[in-house]
């Protein structure tokens, strides 16, 4: 009994050191495709290390790209802001039992996230069935796959998914190696003036939310940096919209495509950071969805799973 207190005891004690120990060093992921023009431009200015540089933070960045690697790193304390994750793969993570919290919305794009082929057709389950589609695993992406799969009647078994990053999936599909593929971005800006067949892009099928996420223990024991990082988001986007075409140029050397390729693509998106009924609902629907497609055991409390 006695043996027992003392290990309650000692793991008292260090909790408390643990919450009390200054954060010298943040991480932060940097995603970014699809185009996430707020990530370029806050990290070619500078915004979040500037933020932190009076509290003494130092800012790094993570090159981690997909949910699942992000959403670990995350709950492990490797990375303490996931800048840009799919509210798909917070789900997944918090269905998987990691600790992880949506502090605000990122972007919404629908019609960004694409589903291409080289020929025209693949509109009936007997042009899709038995297909190999190529692109990233537990994404958006991905939902909207089996999304488009369920508009006809089929399941994800019904085709060979072949999991693989937007890279290889445009590459997989140009070499005939794939019969379609999940494409976001400027590699689907580029397919699109290609000539390839567009089957279908995400809206009206999904409602893609991209949020801001960190873990809530980080968040309990730094309130004030997770305060300070919201106003810097909120910088960002105020600098976009005050220097515009500047946005827009940086934005173009970053992605190699021109100004004018971005300019089209950005009017797709809307950055604006504040939680609406709108996206909670879609984010309902993107739990519910998972469950009975079985991308997921348990069911998820998206309310509870944002921070108020």
């Amino acid at each position: 009994m006695i043996k027992k207190l003392l290990i309650i005891n000692l793991i008292f004690i260090l909790s408390i050191i643990s919450c009390s120990k200054k954060q010298d060093k943040i991480t932060i992921t940097y995603v970014k495709a699809p185009l996430n023009v707020p990530s370029i431009i806050e990290r070619n200015k500078s915004i979040f290390s500037n933020s932190f540089k009076k509290h003494n933070i130092s800012v790094e960045y993570s090159t981690l790209t997909t949910g699942p690697e992000q959403t670990q790193a995350l709950a492990s304390g490797d990375i303490q802001f996931l800048y840009a994750v799919g509210a798909t793969s917070v789900i997944l993570a918090k269905a998987n039992g990691l600790d992880i919290k949506i502090l605000n919305t990122y972007s919404r794009a629908p019609e960004a996230y694409i589903l291409f082929s080289k020929d025209k057709g693949f509109t009936s389950s007997q042009e899709v069935r038995g297909k190999k589609v190529a692109g990233p695993k537990g994404t958006i992406l991905h939902e909207l796959l089996i999304a488009y799969l369920n508009t006809l009647g089929l399941k994800e078994n019904d085709i060979e998914f072949i999991s693989m990053g937007i890279p290889e999936a445009q590459s997989a599909l140009a070499s005939g190696a794939v019969d379609m593929a999940l494409i976001a971005g400027p590699s689907a800006y580029n397919m699109s003036k290609e000539g390839y067949n567009i089957v279908t892009t995400a809206k009206g099928l999904i409602e893609p939310v991209i949020v801001v996420a960190t873990s809530e223990k980080f968040y309990l024991n730094n309130k004030e940096i997770v305060k300070e990082f919201i106003n810097a988001q909120r910088e960002v986007l105020e600098y976009i919209n005050s220097n515009y075409d500047e946005a827009m140029k940086i934005s173009a050397e970053e992605t190699g495509l021109n100004i004018e390729a971005v300019e089209e693509m950005y009017r797709l998106y809307d950055f604006s950071l504040d939680i609406t009924d709108k996206d909670i609902e879609s984010m309902k629907k993107t739990e519910l969805f998972m469950l009975e497609n079985k991308m997921i055991e348990s069911s998820v409390d998206i309310e509870e799973l944002i921070i108020k």
